[in-house]
């Protein structure tokens, strides 16, 4: 099973180390990132191996959402069926 992660906001130092390292605590593996700074704006997008997670997903999305407040980011974390559903026609 594999959940998309984005993250969007004004760029920062540890922005990459801070959802890392959540990840990490939920044992959930990245198995791609793929970010971009445009002028002061960070966008990054992460797929991620949630098969060994180590408590509830919607733990991990309410953690992921709290973070982003806390940094003043939007970070949304969303199993991947839900993201393919929405995604075809």
């Amino acid at each position: 099973m594999r959940a998309v992660i984005s993250v969007i906001g004004k760029d920062a130092v540890g922005i990459l180390a801070a959802v890392s390292a959540k990840c990490s605590d939920y044992n959930i593996n990245v198995l791609e990132v793929t970010q971009s700074v445009l002028q002061d704006m960070f966008v990054m997008v992460m797929m991620t191996d949630i098969s060994a997670i180590n408590a509830d997903f919607a733990s991990f999305v309410d953690e992921m959402d709290a973070l982003g407040k806390e940094k003043n980011l939007s970070i949304r974390a969303m199993h991947e069926d839900i993201f393919n559903a929405m995604h075809n026609i």
